[in-house]
């Protein structure tokens, strides 16, 4: 059998409890320290500061442009000046090998007898033939950009020079060469093989001498 409803009870308010109220700010409500950052952006993007800004960014922009310009400018001045001188030097070592033929065919030249009066015609005519030879080789070598020189009474130069000895001489000046075994020789302007050179050095003391001579040797 149902049970009765009770007259003045209602059954919505069983087991509910009240609801918490939402305490947030209203929306469209604004707080306190809202929109100080707003204000602060608006106020450093001025014109004035942008216009600053975008200057100081182009003159760093130009700058790395400049740099990188002359850079460029540098490494193809550089690129140039390698080619050019590939393509100058680039029978430097073919160079020397001809420069040594050149040389032995001067000592060939140098250990012929001294010409005379009365030598055989046949010495002669070698003689002849192989100074003729030398001088159409070297102009060969010289249209090449090869070309010797004789350092014989200049002052010695270590950059083109190599001394084989020092001798005293009272007919030559101290630190000139004397006497050249071999010439310089050149490609252009770079060294290909130094002359091998005798280099004068004073005469010895005359008072030494003197006195050297003056000296009691016996016993």
């Amino acid at each position: 059998m149902a049970r009765p409803i009770e007259k003045g009870r209602d059954m919505t308010d069983q087991n509910t409890t009240p609801e918490t109220p939402y305490d947030a700010p209203h929306a469209g409500v604004e707080t306190p320290g809202m929109n100080e950052t707003s204000n602060d952006t608006l106020e450093e993007t001025t014109p004035e500061a942008r216009i600053a800004a975008l200057e100081e960014e182009l003159a760093e922009v130009k700058d790395r442009w400049v740099r990188s310009e002359a850079e460029n400018q540098n490494i193809r001045t550089r690129a140039k000046r390698e080619v050019e001188d590939a393509r100058q030097y680039s029978v430097q070592k073919f160079a020397r090998d001809v420069v040594e033929a050149a040389e032995n065919l001067q000592r060939g030249i140098a250990s012929l007898p001294a010409h005379t009066d009365s030598e055989d015609t046949l010495i002669t005519k070698l003689r002849e033939g192989l100074q003729g030879t030398e001088r159409s080789f070297l102009g060969i070598l010289e249209r090449h950009g090869i070309t010797c020189e004789d350092p014989t009474g200049k002052p010695f130069d270590a950059n083109l020079h190599q001394a084989m000895a020092e001798q005293p001489s009272d007919q030559h000046t101290p630190g000139h060469v004397m006497q050249a075994w071999t010439p310089a020789w050149k490609l252009k302007d770079r060294l290909l093989k130094p002359a091998m050179v005798v280099v004068a050095k004073g005469a010895p003391d005359a008072s030494a001498s003197k006195a050297s001579a003056g000296l009691d040797t016996t016993a």
